[in-house]
């Protein structure tokens, strides 16, 4: 499948100016998807090696692997990076969640804009939202749309999920949390969309897979290496923000969250100024792009701290 020219790499500008390239240097794109941040740096003179979970985006990408010698693509998740690299690089840059191009394929299930089958795997293997959805009982369901998708009632929309089973296509999903939820028309926002949210993180293991994905990438960077992190929504900046801010030795002294052991350690990170989001020319030109937060840091000589996880969700 080609990659459509059309999808806009969000926040691209203040990506490579976090990213600081050096023609030679080396960097890793953690989520390739159609290609936007691998171009661009490959423009910059980076030798980039890409990794993506999706076999769509790696057959995708064939043809431009094939024209820019520089490039390198790795089937694999980006928490594996590690593991592919033969050393230590200048920078890793990871766009978190689902892309766009996912977005746009109605068969791949994860949106309920145009109907299609209930799937939402990213890697197109393991268990799908039908599977989940079809053989969890109502507590787990409940547990996942409030964990993940911040919905306030999410016991109703589980009970009505369980109620409606067996459910194969994303039209149903979206018709059963709307009458549960009492949707009206006119409401900007579709309440189903807390619950696809919720739904896809828990089966692509998305917050697993960012937490041990940064972690991967402290390893692989070299002193000096710069991180870049874009990240889509609350639960995701969340993380990102704590971590940063715990390996540069930001967390306040004392924390309830930190066993002394740990912030005794030496910073593996600097941060790299502050959040950023999209500017109104940007919205404009790209709407997916307002819930986008971008994070970056720099990476110390101090040793990588080892493994984090989704228990650093708390503030």
């Amino acid at each position: 499948m080609a990659h459509d020219a059309a999808h806009i790499p969000v926040l691209l500008d203040e990506v490579l100016d976090a990213l600081a390239i050096l023609p030679g240097e080396t960097h890793v794109d953690g989520t390739f998807g159609a290609g936007g941040y691998t171009r661009a740096m490959l423009g910059r003179g980076a030798v980039v090696i890409a990794f993506d979970r999706d076999p769509d985006a790696i057959a995708g990408g064939q043809s431009l692997a094939a024209a820019e010698p520089g490039l390198t693509l790795v089937h694999a998740d980006f928490s594996g990076m590690e593991a592919a690299l033969a050393a230590p690089v200048d920078g890793v840059v990871m766009d978190i969640g689902v892309s766009s191009m996912q977005l746009d394929q109605a068969e791949r299930g994860f949106s309920f804009q145009a109907d299609g089958p209930l799937d939402m795997r990213m890697a197109r293997s393991g268990l799908s939202a039908a599977d989940f959805l079809n053989t969890a009982d109502e507590d787990q369901i409940a547990d996942i749309l409030y964990q993940y998708g911040d919905e306030p009632k999410s016991r109703r929309v589980a009970r009505a999920i369980v109620a409606a089973r067996p459910l194969t296509r994303t039209g149903e999903l979206a018709a059963v949390v709307r009458r549960a939820l009492g949707h009206r028309p006119h409401e900007k926002k579709d309440p189903a969309t807390r619950a696809f949210q919720a739904i896809r993180i828990h089966i692509n293991r998305e917050l697993d897979e960012l937490a041990e994905g940064l972690a991967a990438a402290e390893r692989a960077l070299k002193p000096g290496g710069r991180l870049a992190v874009v990240t889509f929504h609350s639960l995701e900046d969340r993380m990102v923000k704590r971590f940063l801010r715990e390996r540069s030795g930001a967390m306040p002294g004392g924390s309830r969250h930190l066993p002394a052991q740990v912030q005794a350690k030496a910073p593996s990170f600097e941060m790299v100024g502050k959040a950023i989001r999209a500017s109104e020319a940007e919205l404009a030109r790209n709407p997916r792009a307002r819930s986008a937060t971008l994070r970056a840091a720099r990476r110390t000589a101090a040793p990588a701290w080892g493994s984090w996880g989704t228990r650093e969700l708390g503030e």
